[in-house]
């Protein structure tokens, strides 16, 4: 009973350590750069396309995330493929570098148990990653503000928000991966290969794959069948969940993230945009889907963890 009520013994030591190594290390300073000069840049192409468009759009203060010039890809999209690499480039070291500098047997010799241990490195590193993206979500709501003009109204604040929310959800998902192989592989260099290496695949070539195992399995059937099978299959990947969801939060007009039905046909044709709580309800699976998959990587990791052995 004594070992269960203090699992978690030392884990707010090891939480401000390693929140104080993320923040005050050159590989956080190198990514901070990354992402503030990398999203500027983004977002100063996405507000010169909104000016340049004349039409009304109720909605106007949403597309700083979603609008892009040609040539230029849109803040959501950056955000896709450079929040896995930052949230990698926190984590593929965290347990195997224990390892290799011998430190980890002198921290478990501590009134600090493994639990508390994998608890507060994983926490440490969501709270950065997530100082980071909130700092970067304020400059662009200040760079919308300040160029163009128009305040936002109180359901698109929400969907930012929320849209804010999702983003630190898919960096947990990534950092748990780099958290996991860190622990598997003794090897940092090994950890970060595999771990982008499996980025690599489920964002890049898994959605091909998907379609072309969705088509041979259900080709007799109709091809809605075909559709819905590789949606599914899909949706594996982090990334389809974390698009799927972006897009029905920022997009008020999406309907629907599958098969069109008469019904959200006709709606869409009349033009009349969603509710908040109706697209939440869209995104709910996917959001869902993410969550779930941040913690269950995390729980193998743990699983594994707890297995090791430390020698002295």
């Amino acid at each position: 009973m004594q070992r269960e009520g203090s699992a978690l013994h030392g884990l707010g030591v090891v939480f401000l350590k390693e929140v104080s190594d993320h923040l005050t290390g050159v590989r956080m300073r190198i990514l901070e750069w990354l992402i503030v000069l990398v999203g500027v840049v983004t977002v100063y192409y996405t507000i010169q396309d909104i000016m340049a468009t004349t039409a009304e759009d109720p909605f106007l203060f949403l597309k700083l995330f979603t609008a892009q010039q040609e040539g230029s890809l849109s803040f959501v999209v950056f955000m896709t493929f450079l929040v896995p690499l930052v949230a990698i480039g926190l984590g593929f070291d965290s347990i195997n570098g224990e390892f290799n500098r011998r430190t980890l047997s002198r921290i478990l010799a501590q009134p600090i148990y493994r639990d508390a241990l994998l608890f507060g490195k994983f926490l440490a590193g969501l709270f950065t990653l997530a100082i980071g993206l909130v700092a970067l979500w304020l400059l662009v709501i200040g760079m919308g503000l300040f160029t163009i003009g128009v305040p936002p109204n109180a359901e698109e604040m929400a969907r930012a928000f929320i849209f804010l929310l999702v983003v630190i959800v898919y960096a947990g998902v990534w950092l748990a991966l780099a958290m996991l192989f860190s622990i598997i592989f003794r090897s940092a260099a090994t950890a970060a290969l595999a771990t982008l290496g499996l980025w690599l695949f489920l964002t890049f070539i898994w959605p091909m794959l998907a379609g072309l195992i969705g088509g041979r399995l259900f080709a007799s059937g109709d091809a809605e069948t075909v559709i819905l099978a590789q949606q599914y299959l899909q949706r594996v990947s982090p990334s389809s969940l974390f698009s799927e969801t972006v897009l029905s939060i920022l997009n008020p007009s999406t309907r629907t993230l599958g098969p069109v039905y008469l019904s959200q046909l006709q709606g869409a044709i009349l033009g009349a945009p969603l509710s908040l709580s109706e697209s939440v309800m869209i995104a709910l699976p996917q959001m869902v889907g993410m969550f779930a998959s941040m913690i269950m990587v995390f729980v193998i990791g743990y699983v594994i963890f707890q297995r090791q052995e430390v020698r002295a």
